[in-house]
């Protein structure tokens, strides 16, 4: 198994890979898992093979920190379909335009990538049970990974704010939810402090194992795009987990020798919760955190994102840029994608379209790019957004002209059965 150690993003301190912590212990920061590849790494099959494995996360195994690979929590996660998406090339100009969809992951979501990484440590590490604070995809893939592990978990949430979707998923998989009169943000300082006891493994993006789960999926982009990368990435940004994710990913690549160049990374936030967007349009070193957060898109209603600090070091580092879109875009574009793609997404999935509608209309990229849009959770996760702005049922009687009617074709009907 790889040889790994923990390192402060910012002091820089390193400590035992083996070490239970959640930031660094001399001055607060979030860790970062770093590889010690020497000669053997350059053996590992994918790099040679592309059809050596199946598709998933645990294909990479040699880039993944655990100890055992017999004690894996896994549900064959990851292997998520990248799909072109013709029409919108065509509506948009754009000569290459994918979607990475991590709707199809056994929870619906990409947080699956991460839980089969961050509940393998908490095993690992002898926890009695997992605990996060979440806006629904969190909860629902942590309680599913939990239970198939054997363990207690224990999830707190806003009251009133999570996706009934997301809600009924960490019920059913047995995770005790706690409806918290407050934000997330409240919930997240709540768990933090819990995880100070060693009962409790706590699995919020601040975990430095479950990014390591969620970088996989910039390696199969890689694959799927034939040892390739896109010009531009466009990534839903909520606690900022999964667009540092993508950048370490892609750094991998790099390091390995794999490619030349990092993909563009756009971030992109909703209006009513945009800390991280506020920040990069001011050029401000730290983010403002916003107290009253309010949006449709309810996978990333977060004020005060704890990765903040790399989100934004990955968008520079790659040229990109973060974007804020309004609930009506992302409305708009999840209806977009849906009637012209086929493809369901949940609104925090769908707000990469309404950036990639944005950015073409404006003349942000190139005609010629190729552009990956990653669309986070499956649109099943949150109907009820979908049923509030499609408007009412159509109600008709059992009679072929009563359809007829409803469906504004009965003289065209009567015309062509007029013989």
């Amino acid at each position: 198994m790889p040889k790994y150690r923990l390192r402060c993003i910012g002091c820089g301190a390193e400590y035992s890979g083996s070490a239970r912590l959640y930031s660094c212990p001399a001055c607060g920061d979030l860790l970062d898992v770093v590889y010690e590849l020497d000669d053997e790494v350059f053996k590992i099959p994918w790099l040679r093979n592309f059809e050596s494995r199946p598709l998933g996360v645990w294909r990479y195994r040699e880039l993944l920190p655990v100890e055992d690979l017999r004690r894996v929590v896994s549900m064959n996660e990851g292997g998520t379909r990248l799909i072109r998406c013709r029409n919108l090339e065509r509506e948009l100009g754009i000569k290459e335009v994918y979607v990475k969809y991590e709707g199809d992951n056994p929870t619906g979501s990409f947080k699956d990538r991460g839980m089969t990484v961050g509940v393998t440590k908490a095993v690992e590490a002898g926890a009695e049970m997992t605990i996060c604070a979440s806006t629904g995809n969190t909860s629902s893939s942590l309680a599913a990974y939990s239970a198939r592990a054997g363990l207690g978990c224990a999830v707190l949430v806003p009251s009133k704010k999570i996706a009934l979707g997301k809600l009924s998923q960490a019920l059913i998989h047995g995770a005790k939810v706690l409806a918290v009169r407050g934000n997330f943000d409240d919930c997240l300082r709540i768990v933090r402090e819990l995880s100070r006891d060693p009962r409790f493994y706590l699995l919020n993006s601040i975990n430095p194992f479950r990014l390591e789960g969620q970088k996989t999926a910039a390696y199969e982009i890689y694959e799927q795009l034939g040892g390739d990368i896109p010009d531009y990435l466009m990534i839903p940004i909520g606690n900022a987990g999964n667009i540092v994710a993508y950048w370490k990913g892609f750094r991998d690549l790099k390091s390995l020798g794999m490619v030349d160049e990092l993909p563009r990374l756009m971030g992109v936030q909703a209006e009513g919760a945009c800390p991280i967007y506020r920040a990069f349009v001011e050029g401000a070193n730290e983010i403002k955190p916003i107290e009253n957060v309010e949006t449709i898109a309810t996978a990333i209603r977060i004020g005060n994102p704890v990765n903040w600090k790399r989100a934004l070091r990955a968008v520079k580092e790659t040229g990109g840029l973060v974007e804020a879109v309004s609930d009506e875009e992302i409305l708009a574009a999840q209806r977009i994608l849906a009637s012209r793609e086929g493809i369901f997404a949940e609104p925090a999935g769908a707000s990469p379209i309404a950036l990639l509608i944005r950015a073409a209309r404006r003349g942000l990229i190139e005609h010629d790019s190729r552009v990956v849009c990653i669309v986070t959770g499956h649109g099943l996760k949150d109907p009820d957004i979908v049923l509030k702005s499609s408007g009412n049922l159509i109600e008709v009687d059992a009679e072929i002209d009563s359809i007829l009617r409803a469906l504004e074709m009965r003289d065209d009907y009567a015309a062509d059965n007029s013989h």
